[in-house]
């Protein structure tokens, strides 16, 4: 059989295009941000659980479903299992389901295996974990004279309750008064790939209205009891824990949205000419890398986050199973994201949310060096040493990046930014490979 990737074996045109463009000198930062955070997050969950009062609603024997997140959510085993523990101190029966729409592939095994990444087994939380990619459809709700299908996974439907959890932040690619939390967790997360397949028709610019259109149906329609939500801080640490009934979650969640937004972490400048992203990944964002930070978005519904020129991204996490994700928001990539990149895995988030630029090969090109060098070489109106670039490990990690040495004197005067030394040459071994953030 040929080899796919015989059109990457020579490199040597490309690197006599490339061999005289510099990459500019670069110098570490801390950016400070709010770190309140929770310690002992398991007494946190119980005290909020108990302290709501919603045992009340609990009867010995009834088999309970919680929702389980395809993201990378601060201590989420943790949070599942003391959710279930508190469950079963009732005589419940709890299991946990896969409220991941149509990641993992959009299949049951891949689901699964999305949870056993972050942690998420039937012996960590003390409960079974039941994925299933059937949904079984709740009814219609109808937009601008259009009926709607509300589907669910079919183990929530049959269920004596369920117990959405979720965590509440700014969405990827839209903005509303619901974005990332529970209400988006009960209609898509809940609704697998042909729940979020229905809501998902129309494009994100419907989202704004849907969202709470499909949520309060699934609300009252399906045996949910309460909702528990996270929120983070900039450091990706679980921040605050909230325990909503039912009828609240429509009515607080809104003001959750708002508090979230505060505590996003975001890059200290505001524009740059190139940004070099060491990793994205389905485990930091929907989107790969969080345009809310990185400014890459993949809809027009969205806004914010760094301007620039050219993004180069270097790798693709393994938490993230060959989701490529994100990809079409760069303009240069390496060989090495290409092979790990899992077309079958990547394509049915974008068959779903019929959104196609994040799926979008970027240019591929031999090592980080190459790729870096690519996405300087090809900015226009600015060169080295004038050229601005931003290192970021990736869109959840910001308290330490670097800054091109043209930022040198602005750095020194950005409030919230510490220099932690001189501009150095970035450091690649011989195979172009970049020696930071290698753990």
């Amino acid at each position: 059989m040929e080899n796919p990737n015989h059109q990457f074996e020579n490199y040597s045109v490309i690197e006599q295009i490339l061999e005289n463009t510099p990459i500019p000198r670069m110098f570490p930062v801390h950016q400070h941000f709010n770190d309140t955070h929770i310690e002992n997050l398991e007494n946190e969950v119980m005290q909020q659980l108990e302290t709501k009062g919603v045992s009340g609603m609990l009867h010995p024997g009834m088999k309970i479903c919680i929702t389980a997140s395809s993201r990378g959510i601060d201590r989420q085993k943790v949070i599942l299992r003391t959710i279930a523990r508190f469950l079963k101190k009732y005589g419940c029966s709890p299991f946990i389901i896969p409220a991941c729409g149509s990641h993992g592939g959009a299949s049951a095994e891949g689901q699964k295996k999305v949870l056993e990444g972050y942690g998420i087994t039937e012996s960590y939380c003390e409960c079974p974990i039941i994925s299933d990619m059937e949904t079984v459809r709740l009814g219609y709700v109808e937009e601008n004279g259009e009926k709607l299908e509300v589907r669910i996974d079919r183990h929530a439907a049959a269920a004596d309750g369920i117990v959405v959890f979720g965590r509440i932040k700014p969405h990827s690619a839209f903005r509303g008064p619901y974005e990332s939390g529970l209400m988006k967790m009960m209609c898509i997360g809940m609704g697998k790939q042909s729940g979020a397949d229905s809501l998902h028709r129309d494009g994100f610019g419907t989202f704004k209205t849907r969202i709470p259109l499909f949520g309060n149906f699934v609300r009252t329609h399906a045996p949910v009891l309460f909702g528990v939500a996270t929120i983070e801080n900039a450091y990706d640490q679980a921040q605050k824990i909230s325990v909503l009934e039912n009828e609240e979650i429509p009515e607080k969640e809104p003001d959750y949205l708002k508090y979230a937004f505060t505590q996003m972490p975001h890059i200290l400048v505001d524009k740059t000419d190139v940004l070099v992203v060491r990793e994205i990944g389905k485990n930091f964002s929907g989107s790969g890398m969080d345009p809310n930070v990185t400014g890459t978005w993949s809809t027009p519904y969205g806004g914010g986050g760094l301007q620039h020129q050219r993004c180069c991204v270097l790798d693709l996490t393994e938490e993230s199973h060959g989701n490529g994700l994100g990809i079409g928001q760069a303009d240069t990539t390496t060989l090495r994201f290409y092979n790990k990149f899992n077309f079958l895995e990547t394509y049915p988030n974008a068959l779903t949310s019929t959104v196609f630029l994040p799926i979008k090969l970027a240019m591929v090109l031999r090592d980080d060096k190459m790729a870096i060098q690519g996405a300087v070489k090809t900015c226009n109106f600015v060169t080295p040493p004038d050229l601005d670039m931003v290192l970021i490990r990736n869109s959840l990690t910001m308290d330490k990046l670097y800054l091109s040495e043209s930022y040198w004197e602005r750095a020194k005067q950005t409030e919230g930014m510490e220099i932690l030394d001189e501009p150095k040459e970035l450091p690649f071994d011989d195979k172009g490979n970049l020696l930071l953030w290698n753990d």
